[in-house]
């Protein structure tokens, strides 16, 4: 049996639904503050908040655990800058209370959801996972602090992990079961999106004198699809013994501007929208795209379902279908 955390989640939705399908028991574990009830079909699950020891405890003394896939967490940069106890609490205090869980029931497989975040401000011109990892905010910080905790209890106590750094996760199955629904919404795509279908009033574009080709902050942009096949190629690994304690990047290697995310949207939905220019905001870096040799020398994985119109035009056709869009 497989717990996932945060399984009603964005990515851990269509994580739960790969692994399940690759043939893993699952059960989802989920506190439901940001992911939803309808996400979660066809495997047991479980209400609880990682912050409480006895909720965690009780899915190890309940299920014959043999590994985690940890999605559980706050992840909003901003609000993280506001309300930083929020993050301390969720993404360290209670991972610690997953990774006690963990040691005390003798599970030993772990795969952590992470972030580019972890990496601050780029040094280079593509993030390898061996870039200084120099958090600018709290969410960087707590995921950080996670995967440190991570290393040295599996130094100390035999816990085989990986960490799984995401760059910018997109898009949405392609049978529109699962998509981005997240309240407040910050992710560009969706935002964009929302202009198109008239949900939102016009797009903004923070900056637009960066050294960029056009000026605006460029992006790596990873379907979600992407990442949850990664997770199942990790796991299946994990589980087999074949693979060390390490972290790899999750990206494509290229990297699509604000201007051009706005042109696909543009193109592939067939609609006009207002766009504004508004300054730049604090700790957006020009450029966050990865390195992404190492994930497809060790797992022998690479995006499939990456280019741009396609995420745009998985995440579109979830709009329609979440929002009850016409065309």
């Amino acid at each position: 049996m497989i717990l996932v955390t945060g399984g009603a989640g964005y990515i851990g939705s269509h994580t739960v639904k790969a692994l399940g399908e690759a043939g893993f028991r699952l059960v989802v574990f989920d506190d439901f503050s940001t992911g939803h009830p309808d996400f979660v079909r066809g495997v047991d699950v479980i209400e609880g908040n990682l912050g409480r020891m006895t909720d965690v405890q009780s899915v190890f003394d309940r299920y014959a655990i043999e590994g985690v896939v940890h999605f559980a967490g706050r992840a909003l940069v901003g609000e993280s800058s506001e309300r930083p106890e929020l993050y301390y609490e969720t993404n360290v205090v209670g991972g610690l209370n997953l990774l006690n869980a963990m040691r005390e029931a003798g599970v030993t497989n772990l795969i952590f959801s992470s972030t580019c975040a972890t990496y601050g401000i780029p040094e280079t011109e593509n993030l390898g996972e061996d870039h200084p990892q120099r958090p600018i905010n709290p969410y960087g910080e707590t995921k950080l602090a996670f995967e440190r905790a991570m290393a040295w209890f599996g130094s100390v106590h035999g816990i085989r992990h990986l960490s799984l750094r995401y760059f910018n996760a997109a898009g949405a199955d392609a049978a529109c079961e699962f998509g981005e629904d997240h309240a407040p919404e910050t992710h560009l795509i969706p935002l964009v999106l929302g202009a198109a279908a008239g949900l939102r009033d016009r797009v903004e574009i923070y900056g637009t004198d960066y050294p960029t080709p056009d000026g605006t902050c460029v992006r790596d942009y990873i379907h979600v699809t992407d990442i949850a096949d990664a997770h199942v190629t990790a796991l299946q690994k994990l589980m087999a013994g074949t693979l060390e304690p390490q972290a790899l990047n999750l990206g494509t290697g290229t990297g699509a501007s604000v201007r051009e995310v706005i042109d696909t949207v543009r193109a592939v939905t067939g609609r006009d929208f207002e766009v504004a220019e508004s300054p730049r905001r604090r700790g957006d870096a020009p450029r966050l795209v990865a390195l992404a040799e190492r994930v497809a020398e060790v797992l022998g994985w690479r995006p499939a379902h990456s280019d741009l119109p396609n995420i745009v035009d998985t995440a579109w056709h979830w709009q329609l279908k979440r929002k009850k869009i016409s065309l």
